[in-house]
Order: C-alpha cells, then structure tokens, then sequence
C-alpha cells in the first residue's frame, strides 16, 4: 500500500469511529477474574508464546514486544492461579497497531491486554478501543508514578494504561573524546553549540546527530523548549487544539538547523546501521537519547565494562536556571474493549509490571516509583558507562523532572508529517519557519477531515 492510500485509510477509520467512541464501557469492581462471566475452555486464547502454569484459570491474552516480557509473564503466572497472562508477540509499534486497529474496524480479534506506546494512547482511546481502567482499582496506583507518568495515561480524570518502562532523556556523551579535546559536559543548549564550535576548529568529530528520522525525539526537543503541540481530552473527542508553529518549536529547528549548515553536527538516520557505526567508531561526541538507548546499543556490541568510553550526563538547557525534562518513548498496558473477561485482563494490566526486580526489570526504565527507589536500582554501576551509576545521577532525576506532554489522536499522521518537514529543513531544501507553517496547515486540514472542531492557539 502506498504512503497516501495508507494514511487516507487511517483517515476513514478514524471517521468512522469519531462519533461512537467513548472512554468506558466498563463499570466499577474487583480485579479478581471470579467477577467476570465464567471463561469456557472454547473462549480461552490458546496460540501462546509462552507456557501455561495453571490451565483452568481465566486466560488472558496479551500482544506485546519487550523483550522483558517473558520473564515478567512468567512470573506473573506463577503467582496466579485464579489468571494467567497467554502471550503473543504481534510485532513491535507499527505492526502491532495495524493489526490491533485492523482488529478495532472488524469489532473483533484484539487481545485482551495490548502493550502501547505512551504517545499512542490517545490514538486508540478516541476509537472506543480502552477501558477506563479507574474502574478496576487503578487509581489507588497513583502514589506510584510521577505526575508527568500520570498526566501520560489519563484522560478527563481516568486512568487508561499502566507504565512498564519510561524513556527520560539524557546527553551520552564520549568521555575519550571530551578529556582529548578538553571538553566538559554541557549545562546548557548555548555551552553544547560553543563544545560544537570547538571540536570542529580543533578538527574533531561532529559534536552529535540531527536526524529526520526520529519524530518522537523530535516533539520531545520542541516540548523541553516550552511547545504543547497537542491538547486532546477523551470527555471532548471531536475538539482538538493545535499549537504547532509556536516560537519554541521554531527555536529548536533554527537552533539546529545553524549546527547542520555549520557541519558541526551529521544528520544521518538513527534507524540507520551507518550511524551505528559512526557512534562506535567515534565520528560523534555526543547522542541525545532516551534511557532505553544503552541496551539497544548493548545488543549491537558495543563495549561495556571499565574500557567502555560512554558516559551519561543531564540534558542541556535552554535556561539551567528552570531546567525542563522530557520523555522519549516509553510503554505501557492497556485493556480493550473488545474483552470478555475485563476484570481479569485489568488485574493483569495493574500487576505484569508492578513489581519489577532485578530479573524482571531487563535492560529498560521502570516507571514504577517503588523500583526506582529501589537500591539495587538506584546504586546500579551501569557497565555501558564504565561502571557509572546512571541510574542515580542522571535517569532518576530526568524522570522525575519529567511533568507529561499533549499528544494527538492521530500520532503516526503527525510523526509522518514531522519526518517530511525535517526532511526538507535538514537539507536546507525549506526554512524553518516555512517547515512548521506547512506543518500547521497539513495538521489542521488533516483534522478538520476528520470532524474535529480544531482551535489554533
């Protein structure tokens, strides 16, 4: 399917729902799987990816891709006889979402729990695809997460996902080549541009990477410099505001963009495995990248221990003084509507990843509060940073810093767009106040398709 056909399909799909949808359909009760319909042999999922301890409890079925969740399944399911969690790996992001909204539009076939990212939540929740999951006890969770975490997943006072893991950002950096050319982690937006100027005059590698592949990481730059793209509540499903060309997000790409036309910073695809080369043969200085970023790197064989070269420091500022964190990514688990045993697929949703340990946990951020005080977490030496307790110094502090951002109802359509416009400005093809303008307008019309009432702020 092409580019334009697939987003004109994504289009009529979210036509076809907005007048329908609603956040709940779900009343309150116990999460004990005793207070749903008795589950048949027939009616349980059988195609799992993991092994059933208890075969005559409720089964849930649960579509997901971390690669903790083996582990975390497991666990689960020895500590339940009354659930047990039937596992499918659906694919990760896109594929699964594709097959989750094909699954939507046929009002069958979707799990009872599905693993989504943070950012995408709303683009589900305005298709009558979640449960408010504050009818099945979620808010006594609430004194454990962050307020940003919360702001996350809630919608008009309900509670609609449970975290597993968080992407706060931080500013990798290479030691090696910050003590070579005498250079001190940057505090500020202003000292990373001057630490740029210097490398280049002294014939060094480029200080980091502006790529256009990256949307995510992209709308999280533009909310640390004061942009709220987005705010969308589910109790108001065919309203939506829209500040895309705002003076902070304009801000970011000049900002940038001077770096590029200075050639003090590459603009290679992160997807790409040519810049995973260039990290690991030393052509950039710094990556600004979320805290999951270390153990994709790990499996792509970098060096880990005493003679890795990598460090961790806090992201740059625009003004240190009122520093402003920001997430990256990040998943969590939502229940569907489409659930014949919801109180059992909530407990599941409340409990796969309430108590992370050392075995559980694997390589990503939990956002559990209780995990993150934790001291096997808090004093862990990170052995891609040479033993460097990044959990205390820098992971910790950026989430808890991290006060939640506006996403909308349509993300994958907005991140395509991002990508086509930070096409054009990296390559000097477009300015970037021209690339927001257009930016704003395909947005708006966009939306307007779609029968929302839109307000540009």
């Amino acid at each position: 399917m092409k580019k334009k056909a697939l987003i004109a399909a994504v289009g009529v799909a979210i036509v076809s729902l907005l007048a329908g949808c609603s956040s709940t359909g779900a009343s309150s009760g116990s999460t004990s799987a005793a207070t749903d319909k008795p589950q048949s042999q027939a009616d349980k999922p059988s195609n799992c990816d993991n092994k059933i301890v208890y075969p005559s409890a409720t089964r849930v079925s649960l579509w997901g891709w971390s690669p903790t969740l083996p582990v975390a399944v497991d666990a689960f399911d020895k500590a339940h006889k009354d659930v047990q969690i039937c596992w499918t790996n659906a694919g990760a992001g896109s594929a699964e979402y594709q097959k989750l909204s094909t699954a939507i539009a046929a009002g069958k076939g979707a799990p009872d729990v599905v693993m989504l990212e943070t950012d995408h939540l709303n683009s589900f929740l305005i298709k009558g695809a979640l449960v408010n999951l504050s009818d099945y006890g979620a808010d006594k969770w609430k004194s454990d997460f962050s307020a940003g975490t919360l702001k996350d997943i809630s919608s008009n006072g309900g509670i609609y996902a449970i975290p597993d893991d968080g992407g706060p950002v931080a500013l990798m950096y290479r030691k090696d080549i910050f003590d070579k050319y005498g250079l001190t982690p940057p505090k500020s937006w202003a000292q990373y541009a001057a630490a740029a100027a210097k490398l280049k005059s002294a014939g060094g590698p480029a200080i980091g990477d502006w790529p256009n592949d990256t949307p995510a990481f992209t709308q999280a730059m533009f909310a640390q410099a004061g942009a709220n793209m987005f705010d969308y509540s589910i109790d108001k499903k065919t309203s939506l505001g829209v500040d895309i060309d705002n003076a902070a997000s304009r801000k970011v790409l000049d900002y940038w963009d001077d770096l590029v036309q200075k050639g003090e910073v590459i603009t290679t695809g992160q997807s790409s495995t040519d810049f995973v080369s260039e990290l690991a043969s030393g052509k950039v200085a710094t990556f600004i990248a979320a805290s999951w970023e270390p153990g994709h790197l790990t499996g792509a064989g970098f060096t880990r221990g005493p003679e890795s070269p990598w460090r961790v420091a806090m992201l740059p500022q625009w003004n240190p003084g009122s520093p402003v964190q920001v997430n990256w990514g990040g998943s969590t688990y939502a229940v569907t509507t489409q659930s014949k045993v919801p109180h059992a697929a909530a407990e599941v949703a409340l409990n796969l990843f309430g108590h992370e340990n050392q075995q559980t946990l694997g390589a990503h951020f939990p956002q559990h509060l209780k995990a993150q005080k934790a001291s096997w977490f808090v004093d862990a030496e990170d052995p891609f940073f040479g033993g460097q307790q990044a959990n205390k110094e820098v992971w910790i502090p950026a989430a808890h810093g991290y006060k939640g951002q506006g996403y909308s109802p349509f993300q994958d359509y907005y991140y395509q767009q991002i990508t086509a416009m930070l096409t054009k400005t990296t390559s000097g093809a477009e300015t970037s106040a021209a690339g927001l303008s257009k930016l704003q307008a395909t947005i708006v019309s966009y939306a307007k398709a779609q029968g929302f009432t839109v307000k540009v702020k």
